[in-house]
């Protein structure tokens, strides 16, 4: 899965859980781009793309994202 396929299912999964069909991520979204996405939904939005990609991340790597590419840069270190 290449990082533009991996956005793609991203801005499936923020659509999803944000409720809103609007998103479309860039790698250089960041979460102030994202009107819905707070601290709370931040959490929730992790647990649905670890679910989605059967994967898991360390804490450390979650607090070191700057924006969503660095999210998917992550995604595809684990597939």
């Amino acid at each position: 899965m290449n990082k533009n396929e991996i956005l793609t299912k991203l801005s499936e999964i923020f659509r999803e859980e944000l409720d809103n069909e609007e998103i479309t991520l860039t790698a250089e979204t960041t979460a102030n781009d994202v009107e819905e996405w707070d601290s709370l939904s931040h959490i929730q939005l992790i647990v649905a793309v670890e679910k989605a990609f059967g994967i898991r991340f360390t804490s450390s790597e979650i607090q070191s994202w700057n924006n969503v590419g660095e999210m998917a840069d992550s995604v595809a270190s684990k597939l």
